[in-house]
């Protein structure tokens, strides 16, 4: 892996690691877009940029993304002002091994029969590309911004937040 990629794998890692929840977006079969709260299982975000979610087989979900994976994940930190979106590739995984690495305390209570549950499947979304929006300016310096902006009618100059793109498995 290389050195951009090791920064865009951490950097990802660290915007999305404390988000409670992920907003996975997929496609129905008649092209709706359909989005689920899911709880991101990764400890850390390996070079194979992977992110693993549990998922109910008694739900829709898995029989959507093996129709079409085609997926984005949305990420809000609002404590910490920091907004990822990720775009990737899923597919349901019966990888006995990640369950059991990936199972914890929470997802007991979703799954009480534990990594073997019958209901229980893995999601994995295969991260195309992610693009992030960090703010590093205080509350009261973005809404002195802001207001600059509204009564002077010139958006705002510099940039009120980090932003980037990244690139992962092409």
């Amino acid at each position: 892996m290389s050195e951009k990629n090791k920064s865009d794998h951490e950097k990802l890692w660290e915007l999305i690691k404390d988000t409670r929840f992920g907003m996975l977006t997929h496609r129905h079969a008649d092209g709706k877009l359909h989005a689920h709260p899911l709880t991101t299982q990764n400890k850390e975000l390996a070079a194979d940029g992977i992110l693993y979610f549990f998922v109910s087989k008694s739900t829709e979900l898995g029989q959507r993304v093996q129709q079409d994976g085609n997926v984005n994940i949305s990420y809000a930190h609002l404590d910490k002002d920091a907004y990822v979106s990720v775009t990737g590739t899923a597919r349901v995984s019966e990888d006995m091994a990640k369950k059991r690495e990936l199972f914890n305390p929470i997802a007991k209570a979703w799954f009480p029969g534990g990594p073997q549950d019958p209901d229980m499947e893995l999601l994995e979304v295969h991260i195309d590309e992610a693009e992030y929006w960090d703010v590093k300016q205080s509350k009261l310096r973005q809404l002195f911004t802001m207001a600059k902006a509204a009564v002077t009618g010139k958006p705002p100059k510099g940039d009120m937040a980090d932003h980037g793109e990244m690139q992962f498995n092409s």
